[in-house]
């Protein structure tokens, strides 16, 4: 399967950004390196993430718009420096997808979503197999936010084999790991241990926690970001609601901030 031609929007696009890089076009554009870049293209996978969550059709257009704009200014870097240019990326990802799914262009046969990804995996082992990587987690990118690279060394080396049973013996080395938190904080509070030592336990606890979402088969990034947006939605009405009843919220005290965070609550699903 050959690589596609692009279409007429997306090679008005590459000039676009040929022009903004040439004499005479933008002196910012004409400064950016791939490690400049990069930095711009995390922002606005953020906000791309941020327009689909909040179910904004035209905000993801948009917000598409500016990642393939970011995706193209990179890869018209490289194609200057002679690495390789755009339908070099097409070509590959095109063949990449069409090998890691042999069970729809080839003669595979799958159960279930899981056996996809037990699949795809060992796909993936298969063609680093020259390389010199030394782990299954070598697949997983260093510079991942925390919670994210969690879930996601967790799910190679459960792949791996190296897993719980069942949800259940997951959620009990949740409670193991509470107990040994607040022996930490304890001991941290008798001065026999140090902040760290309480740090890397609490850490231990999401880590597991991040095990416990993989086992429900929800996404703890995806969880978090939905709790959070409950919790400022709420804490919004709640400063709204003591204002309108002249009160600020450092003086309210207690039964008033509770009371009025229950209304909050009701307010809000």
């Amino acid at each position: 399967m050959s690589a596609p031609t692009p279409p007429a929007e997306l090679s008005g696009l590459r000039e676009l950004i040929r022009t903004l890089r040439g004499e005479g076009g933008c002196p910012w554009d004409r400064r950016q390196t791939p490690a400049t870049l990069s930095v711009y293209l995390i922002e606005e996978m953020y906000e791309l993430v941020e327009a689909i969550q909040a179910g904004d059709a035209q905000a993801v257009c948009e917000e598409l718009g500016d990642v393939l704009f970011q995706v193209l200014f990179l890869a018209e870097l490289y194609g200057e420096q002679g690495a390789f240019d755009l339908q070099e990326v097409v070509r590959r990802n095109l063949a990449k997808m069409v090998r890691r799914h042999p069970h729809v262009f080839g003669e595979t046969a799958v159960r279930d979503v899981e056996e996809v990804r037990r699949n795809w995996q060992a796909i993936k082992q298969r063609e680093k197999r020259d390389q010199p990587a030394q782990s299954v987690l070598d697949s997983v990118p260093r510079k991942l936010p925390a919670l994210m690279k969690a879930y996601r060394i967790s799910e190679r080396a459960a792949g791996a084999g190296f897993d719980w049973d069942n949800l259940a013996e997951v959620m009990a080395k949740v409670d193991e790991e509470w107990g040994e938190f607040k022996a930490a904080v304890q001991a941290h509070a008798a001065g026999r241990a140090d902040l760290q030592a309480v740090a890397l336990e609490f850490g231990d606890i999401l880590f597991t926690l991040t095990n416990v979402a993989r086992f429900a088969r929800i996404h703890p990034e995806t969880a978090l970001g939905a709790a959070v947006d409950k919790f400022e939605r709420r804490f919004r009405i709640l400063e709204r609601l003591l204002a309108e009843s002249g009160r600020e919220l450092a003086t309210a005290g207690r039964d008033v901030l509770e009371r009025s965070w229950d209304e909050a609550k009701q307010q809000t699903p």
